[in-house]
C-alpha cells in the first residue's frame, strides 16, 4: 500500500520502519531534516512539503499524520483538506482530544474525504515491531485500509471501534487506566523501599512477572529499569502527565462517572511537579499547632 507518512518523531520514526518492514511504500513529510534523511537510507521516498506529498501520492490517496496533538494537529489537517480530493483518507494516530477528532472528522467530510482517528498504544517497541489500535471513522471504507492494520498491529491488535471520536475516546480511557495501573505498581515498590527488607527490586519485578495475577508488560518493564538502575538514583520523582489522564477524568465528572483511582493517580503526578508545595506546609502546622509534632525547617 502507498502511504503518505506525515511526522517522524519518535513514533512516527518507528512506525516508518514498520510499514516499511511490511513492503508498504511510504513517501515521507516532516520539517526536521535529519529524521528525513535518516529513513531514507531504508528507503523511504521524502518530499519537502505537504504540496509536494499529495503530488507524489496516486489517488485515492493516503495521509498517516503521526504529529503533536492540539494546534498542529488541526492545522495540519485543515492544510490537507484543501489540498486533498474527494475520496482521500487522513489517518490521524496520535494522542488527540476525541472532541476534536469528531470536528476534524466532520469537516473532512464535507470534502468528501474520509477521516480516521487512531488511538495507538504500546510506545516505540509497538510502533515499530506491532502495535495496539482503536480505529474511529467509516465503517464502509474500513476494509480499503484494514489490511494496514494487520501488518503494523499485533495479532489481533486492532479495533474498529465506531464512529468518529470513539478511537480517540478509546485510547484516552485506556490511559486513564494506564495512570492508575503505574501508579499502583510505583506505590508498590515504594512500600518494599521503606521496609527495611534488602529486596533486588528487578528480581522481584522479574518474578512478579511470571505467573503472578499482577504481571504484563508495565512489569516487564518495571524488571528493566531497576535492572539498568537498582535503586533508581539517575532519576528525578517527577512524573510528568501527557493530558490523556487529565481528560479521562474530566470526562468521567461530565458523564458523573466514578474513577476515584484513576483521579488519584493524575493528582499524584501533578504533585510530584513540587518539591514542595504550600499544602503540605498547612498540613505540617497544624499538625504541630494541636499536636506538638515537629516540623522541618
Amino acid at each position: 500500500m502507498e502511504i503518505g507518512l506525515v511526522g517522524l518523531g519518535k513514533m512516527g520514526y518507528q512506525l516508518a520502519l514498520n510499514m516499511l518492514g511490511n513492503k508498504h511504500q511510504i513517501i515521507c513529510y516532516d520539517r526536521d531534516h535529519v529524521q528525513a534523511a535518516k529513513i531514507s537510507s531504508y528507503g523511504a521516498r521524502v518530499v519537502n512539503s505537504l504540496q509536494q506529498l499529495i503530488d507524489e501520492l496516486t489517488p485515492p490517496r493516503l495521509i498517516w499524520i503521526m504529529i503533536p496533538s492540539g494546534f498542529p494537529v488541526n492545522e495540519v489537517t485543515k492544510e490537507l483538506n484543501k489540498l486533498l480530493d474527494r475520496g482521500d483518507m487522513i489517518i490521524e494516530a496520535g494522542n488527540s482530544h476525541y472532541r476534536d477528532s469528531i470536528q476534524l472528522a466532520d469537516m473532512c467530510r464535507d470534502n468528501g474525504i474520509d477521516f480516521y482517528d487512531v488511538g495507538t498504544s504500546g510506545g516505540m517497541e509497538g510502533a515499530r515491531y506491532g502495535a495496539c489500535m482503536m480505529i474511529g471513522g467509516n465503517r464502509d471504507r474500513f476494509s480499503f485500509i484494514e489490511p494496514l492494520f494487520q501488518d503494523l498491529c499485533q495479532d489481533g491488535g486492532y479495533l474498529f471501534a465506531g464512529p468518529s471520536g470513539s478511537g480517540h475516546f478509546l485510547k484516552m480511557v485506556h490511559n486513564g487506566i494506564e495512570y492508575a495501573m503505574m501508579q499502583g505498581i510505583g506505590e508498590g515498590f515504594e512500600l518494599l523501599n521503606k521496609s527495611g527488607f534488602q529486596f533486588n527490586y528487578a528480581d522481584v519485578a522479574g518474578l512478579w512477572s511470571r505467573g503472578s495475577v499482577i504481571r504484563g508488560w508495565l512489569m516487564e518493564l518495571t524488571e528493566r529499569a531497576f535492572s539498568k538502575d537498582a535503586q533508581l538514583e539517575q532519576i528525578r520523582g517527577v512524573m510528568q502527565s501527557s493530558g490523556e489522564g487529565k481528560w479521562t477524568v474530566e470526562t468521567a465528572l461530565e458523564l458523573e462517572c466514578s474513577v476515584p483511582v484513576i483521579a488519584m493517580s493524575l493528582f499524584m503526578r501533578y504533585r510530584s511537579l513540587d518539591t514542595e508545595v504550600f499544602h503540605g506546609k498547612v498540613v505540617a502546622a497544624l499538625r504541630n499547632e494541636f499536636g506538638g509534632h515537629d516540623v522541618l525547617r
